[in-house]
């Protein structure tokens, strides 16, 4: 959980309100799962045990700083890969004109890299279900996995300078450095007395009082590096509290219903079983198709955010994701 996050909402008139409150501010600050930690210890040993990435190794070969992939190898050269070192995708297609312009950029740079990241090659006629997966609206598609995880992309060919800039930025954001845009010092959260009413209203249990104060921080500035998290905490929050115990049955009822099931995976990551409200939504993905499946899986997105990238449960439920979207 990102350490900027509003404050717990103190316990309400009901009793059942307040310990669903407690609960769910429990989870969201992060509480250990002892499975997700192994899974996701797996995965990094797996990478581990690979060869590190290497500038020498001919194109393709284990260890290469730049190789094919596909749908077979994807989750060790991919996903498994991401946790020792940051892999790009590049994907293209052979009738693609900008990416024969951008590829061997890209493989030039990966080259220049040393192994510090690999360059994963798709050709996404040969993949559909992982451009499918991937979600690309076109191509030349570049994006960026870090353990497990996408963090970052861009459309189109761009020139080489901005290439190296965005490789750059990767590089020093996944080694440790900052992040782009990201504050210096101490990484305390700055001062804003603007905040004060939002947490005044938590403190006094009144969750429509601080979301209408975190909205009226976004209206004037939308960037906020508090506000905008804070804000779909605490929607989260009134959706868990509306929802009530009666969701997940209502669920079981209707299987069909993804809005039913959305409120039954909020009603369960509001008493803090984050795992199961994951696991949830992960079935619908699962056996769902179309407009349903793609709301389920928005709808399971939008949980990650809330409970944050540094909970350990959170990347396991994302390659889980990205598995079922395949």
């Amino acid at each position: 959980m990102q350490p900027n996050r509003p404050a717990r909402p103190a316990p309400r008139t009901d009793p059942r309100a307040a310990a669903q409150q407690a609960r769910m501010a429990a989870s969201l600050a992060g509480a250990v799962d002892l499975a997700a930690v192994q899974a996701r210890n797996e995965a990094a040993a797996r990478a581990q045990a690979a060869p590190p990435p290497s500038a020498a190794a001919p194109v393709g070969a284990p260890g290469s700083a730049v190789v094919d992939v596909d749908e077979a190898t994807f989750q060790s050269e991919v996903l498994d890969r991401s946790f020792q070192v940051p892999v790009v995708l590049d994907l293209w297609a052979e009738w693609c004109g900008p990416c024969k312009q951008l590829s061997p950029v890209l493989e030039r740079l990966a080259a220049e890299g040393g192994g510090t990241w690999v360059l994963a090659k798709i050709d996404v006629d040969a993949n559909p279900a992982l451009a499918q997966g991937l979600r690309v609206q076109g191509i030349p598609a570049v994006k960026a996995v870090w353990q497990g995880q996408l963090v970052t992309e861009f459309t189109g060919a761009i020139p080489e300078e901005q290439a190296r800039q965005f490789i750059t930025e990767l590089v020093a954001a996944t080694s440790g450095g900052a992040l782009p845009g990201a504050e210096d010092g101490d990484g305390a959260e700055p001062e804003d007395p603007r905040l004060d009413a939002a947490e005044a209203a938590l403190d006094a249990g009144d969750l429509a009082g601080a979301e209408a104060a975190y909205r009226s921080i976004l209206d004037t500035e939308p960037d906020h590096p508090v506000a905008g998290l804070a804000l779909r905490q605490v929607q989260l929050f009134r959706r868990a509290e509306e929802a009530g115990p009666n969701a997940l049955a209502a669920a079981e009822a209707a299987p069909d219903d993804v809005a039913a099931q959305t409120r039954a995976a909020d009603f369960l990551l509001g008493t803090g079983d984050v795992d199961a409200a994951f696991a949830w939504l992960l079935d619908v993905v699962r056996r769902t198709a179309g407009e349903d499946r793609d709301l389920a899986r928005t709808h399971l997105i939008d949980l990650f955010g809330i409970v944050g990238d540094d909970d350990p449960r959170v990347a396991p439920a994302r390659r889980a994701l990205m598995a079922a979207l395949f």
